[in-house]
């Protein structure tokens, strides 16, 4: 009998521990496990991966989407006037008392290859990324650094790389919208090296991306080679323009197609989502994980969505293609947050930068402080450097 007794209950302290485990696992009473295409990590959520050829594109979705309808971004300030860009030397912006800009010009001083002058007129705060091109003035630029301009701010030296190597003349001082954010070997050298030769250098180049010698064979030759690019530079006039290069068909490689292919399985993949938004991206290039870009909302994801996508395309037919498709887990490793050397920058109540290295991988990330701290955009790269 007591023996018995003693079965009955060492079996219900079994169950108790079973069920106690198993409420560990799937979290409190009513909650769903995650679906198994997905990866968890913090607020993110990595879907499986889009592929085509040799890229893999994993969404980022999440549920808890921020408001960012209190951001510009520059692609919509330069068109509708609200924002000004202009050569730096030649003139100097300021702003008067009752609010008008006045151009005052300015003597014995030259353009600046690496600075511009920007003004925010408009009545939000201007989002800009590492890697947004301008086009005009005497040379074709791109942002070098994420960062926020407040509103009724003085006239802002702007901090660039050129793209455009081989032209220094212009009929406007002033810049326009390019809807162009440079591939990721390019906007890497912007934002991370800050150097201008390696700049032109990637321009040149295609991809910074290095085959290890003990990698195995492509599969497929490269279909975008430095050949390739210099055919259309010299196309050009031997003007490096990058837009000329990779937005016109001068390089002789079907981006177009490749983009409109890409985009199509990607809308198919992340068309039933309920209560979330697609915010990101994991992007690998065969079985490599390179690079990821997230943002607060998706509001902010869809619209620098296309421009991106046909960056990682330009980088994608650049880089040696191997059937490898890379893992769900290496993909998420890109989620997590560095631990490593830190480097900040902040305006006080507008913005701050912020770059953590470890080992080959750079994290940068740029929150908003006002009116409440926001991680507005956040890039995670495998330095190829």
């Amino acid at each position: 009998m007591e023996r018995s007794i003693f079965a009955a209950l060492l079996g219900g302290i079994v169950a108790i521990a079973a069920l106690g485990g198993l409420a560990f696992v799937w979290g409190p009473p009513g909650s769903q496990p995650p679906p198994p295409s997905s990866r968890v990590v913090g607020e993110w959520r990595l879907l499986e991966p889009v592929t085509y050829e040799n890229i893999s594109i994993f969404p980022v979705v999440s549920s808890n989407s921020q408001d960012t309808s209190a951001f510009l971004t520059l692609e919509e300030g330069l068109a509708t006037g609200e924002v000004i860009v202009r050569e730096s030397g030649s003139e100097t912006m300021v702003r008067g008392r009752d609010g008008r800009i006045i151009y005052v010009p300015q003597y014995n001083t030259g353009a600046r290859v690496n600075q511009l002058v920007l003004i925010n007129r408009s009545r939000r705060p201007l989002l800009l990324l590492a890697g947004e091109l301008v086009s005009g003035g005497k040379q074709d630029r791109v942002i070098g650094k994420d960062r926020i301009v407040p509103i009724a701010a003085p006239p802002l030296p702007l901090d660039v790389f050129c793209v455009e190597h081989g032209r220094w003349t212009g009929a406007s001082q002033q810049f326009a919208a390019a809807n162009t954010i440079v591939h990721p070997s390019v906007r890497e050298r912007a934002a991370v090296d800050q150097k201008q030769e390696e700049v032109w250098d990637a321009v040149r180049g295609g991809t910074t991306a290095k085959v290890a010698p003990s990698a195995p064979a492509p599969v497929l030759l490269p279909r975008m080679s430095a050949q390739s690019i210099q055919g259309a530079i010299d196309t050009n006039g031997r003007t490096e323009a990058y837009e000329k290069i990779y937005v016109s068909r001068a390089i002789g490689v079907p981006i177009d197609d490749f983009v409109e292919e890409v985009q199509r399985r990607f809308a198919v993949a992340t068309s039933g989502l309920k209560d979330e938004r697609v915010v990101g991206v994991v992007v690998a290039y065969g079985g490599e994980v390179a690079w990821s870009d997230i943002f607060a909302s998706g509001d902010l994801f869809d619209h620098y969505w296309n421009k991106l996508l046909r960056s990682y395309t330009i980088e994608a037919l650049a880089r040696p293609t191997y059937r490898a498709v890379a893992s769900r887990d290496n993909a998420a490793e890109f989620l997590r947050h560095l631990n490593g050397h830190i480097t900040e920058e902040t305006d006080p109540g507008v913005y701050r930068w912020r770059e953590i290295t470890e080992g080959r991988l750079t994290q940068i990330e740029l929150d908003a402080l006002q009116p409440k701290t926001i991680t507005l955009h956040r890039l995670l790269l495998h330095r190829t450097s």
